[in-house]
């Protein structure tokens, strides 16, 4: 389960950033998942907790935000929304697309609670 290993460096990324802002608790965690991630969501909110527990975030809530897919035409330039296995341009329907959204996994925002002094 490579969502374990995922968790424990999130929560490397967020206890370095709750040591730069001096504070000792985490309460609410985002992150925008793309489909094309290869993450799957439940386990990943199953593998949190474990990762979480003595840390800063012992007590945070996982958010887990879903990114669309989005491609840029090659043939007419054209941005439009995808759909996994189907790649192609909603505009002119051609193949010739470059993934611009749907593969991130991307820490958005960290909660925190009070600073220490």
């Amino acid at each position: 389960m490579h969502e374990l290993s995922l968790c424990e460096a999130l929560i490397d990324q967020v206890t370095t950033i709750a040591r730069e802002q001096r504070v000792s608790s985490v309460s609410d965690i985002y992150v925008r998942v793309g489909p094309l991630s290869g993450v799957e969501g439940p386990l990943m909110r199953n593998a949190f907790p474990i990762a979480a527990a003595g840390t800063v975030a012992d007590q945070a809530t996982l958010h887990l935000e879903d990114a669309g897919i989005r491609v840029r035409c090659e043939e007419c330039g054209a941005e439009s929304d995808a759909k996994m296995n189907n790649l192609v341009c909603a505009a002119c329907g051609d193949w010739r697309t470059t993934l611009i959204s749907g593969d991130e996994l991307i820490l958005q925002r960290v909660v925190m609670g009070e600073a220490r002094v």
